[in-house]
């Protein structure tokens, strides 16, 4: 019976968080909360927070309270999960090579206009750099519009497919005040900027590697955040 309430329960969460009724960075129902909801026990509210925590949904903070890590979907997007480390690492190399070329075909093909909504993700980056929900649509709005750049569609609806879960969400950007992010934040900004630059030069060959590097790095930090060893970075992109 626990067991079937637990699942309940699981479900329950796993689509406010799918949805967008809770949002990345904000904090789930608190357990008294939760047990007021749903009628359960304690230990069912923490099975079922073990079990999102488990599939990279959220992350708990000793004394603050669970908090969400995974974006909503994009309506109509993929329907394949990323919730795993082996998950995200299949998808950083899946947008390695898509986001590659397409960072090379824009830096022939831009728009004017494309690169001023290029340095306004990056200007909206900075400001908001504390705020997790926005720093991730910020980073999406980014590399969406280098695909839009790129002039080929297939790459836009390739990245509208995966939506912002494409971008991870670094448990520790919810461990500390203010600030906490920040260091993180300034490396993917100077990355970021490396790709801008190269597309705004007409530099496909620069832009390819920019963006390759970029990702490359975006892997790193994958890998340092989940404990999982420590690669090498890629010189010259923060």
């Amino acid at each position: 019976m626990s067991r079937n309430l637990t699942t309940a329960l699981v479900d329950d969460l796993r689509a406010r968080i799918v949805d967008g009724r809770i949002s990345p960075g904000e904090r789930l129902p608190s357990e008294s909360t939760l047990i007021a909801e749903h009628g359960v026990s304690r230990t069912v509210v923490r099975e079922a927070v073990a079990r999102l925590q488990a599939e990279g949904l959220v992350h708990t903070r000793r004394g603050s309270g669970s908090f969400v890590l995974t974006p909503p979907a994009t309506p109509g997007g993929t329907s394949r999960p990323v919730r795993t480390l082996q998950d995200r690492r299949r998808l950083l190399a899946f947008r390695t090579g898509v986001e590659s070329e397409a960072a090379a075909l824009a830096a022939t093909a831009r728009e004017e206009h494309q690169l001023a909504r290029m340095e306004d993700a990056l200007a909206r980056s900075e400001r908001e750099v504390d705020n997790p929900a926005a720093s991730l649509e910020n980073d999406f709005d980014f590399h969406r519009t280098v695909a839009e750049a790129s002039g080929n569609p297939y790459y836009v609806d390739a990245l509208t497919g995966l939506g912002p879960a494409m971008i991870t969400m670094p448990p520790r950007r919810l461990d500390g005040a203010p600030g906490s992010g920040g260091e993180r934040a300034a490396r993917v900004a100077a990355e970021h900027r490396s790709v801008l630059d190269a597309i705004r030069a007409r530099d496909p060959l620069a832009a390819s590697a920019a963006m390759r590097a970029h990702l490359a790095n975006s892997r790193w930090r994958l890998e340092a955040e989940a404990g999982g060893g420590t690669p090498t970075a890629v010189p010259g992109n923060g």
